[in-house]
Order: C-alpha cells, then sequence, then structure tokens
C-alpha cells in the first residue's frame, strides 16, 4: 500500500496550527490525526488521518500519552480488548506514545473506571 506522506504534510500544517487549548481528561477517547507514519507505526484513516486514541495520561494542558485504538480484533500480549459504544475494541498497547492535544479531534466518550484499570494494568505489564 502506497502512503501518501504529501497529502499528510499538508494536512499536518492544518492540526499546528490549532491556537486554542483542548479540555480533556484521563480515560477519554478521542479522535487524533495520527498522520501517514514511517513502517509498522499506527496510522490515521481517512482524509483527516484520524484514528481514536485512549488518553491513558494527562501531562499538562498540551501533551498526553496515549494509545491508539483499532475495531480489528487481535490477540497477544501487546494487545487488550475491551467493550466501548456497544462493540469491542482493541488497545494496541505496543503503539503508545506522547501525543501533542492540537492533533485531538473529537471526542468519542469515555471507559468507565474498572475498564481503564484494565488497561493499565496490562500496559504495566508489558513495561
Amino acid at each position: 500500500m502506497e502512503k501518501d506522506f504529501d497529502m499528510w504534510n499538508h494536512k499536518k500544517k492544518t492540526v499546528h496550527s490549532v491556537a486554542e487549548p483542548i479540555f480533556y481528561r484521563e480515560r477519554e477517547i478521542w479522535w487524533v490525526s495520527l498522520g501517514v507514519n514511517v513502517g509498522f507505526e499506527e496510522d490515521g484513516k481517512n482524509a483527516n488521518f484520524t484514528r481514536p486514541v485512549l488518553v491513558l495520561k494527562k501531562f499538562s494542558k498540551n501533551v498526553f500519552v496515549g494509545i491508539p485504538l483499532s475495531t480489528t480484533e487481535k490477540e497477544g500480549k501487546y494487545y487488550c480488548k475491551f467493550p466501548f459504544l456497544n462493540g469491542e475494541s482493541t488497545a494496541l498497547l505496543s503503539q503508545i506514545r506522547l501525543f501533542d492535544t492540537r492533533r485531538m479531534a473529537d471526542k468519542m466518550g469515555r471507559l468507565e473506571d474498572s475498564v481503564f484499570q484494565t488497561i493499565r494494568k496490562a500496559v504495566k505489564n508489558l513495561l
């Protein structure tokens, strides 16, 4: 599959120019502009290059550690399945990273605390 780095570079300039801070909390899931990335790094989808991301740890009003999500069922120690929005999602634990809040597009919802704690435990076990 050919990656469209040029289209993402154009979109990234728009994402970078976002000025207003976004109010967000841990446990929330947001559509985040991940862009087009190198190799096996998780890419965003659609025209805005977005993907759902779980806010794992808020560091400031500008940055957080997040975990990209997928609706594709995956198994193994690098994945954690959980219920969300009348279906199942998978946290891609191997893709955990720091995000700038300017990448955040739309809030999808918030996880139950028990589900969030299960995912946090899976991350801790992986590290």
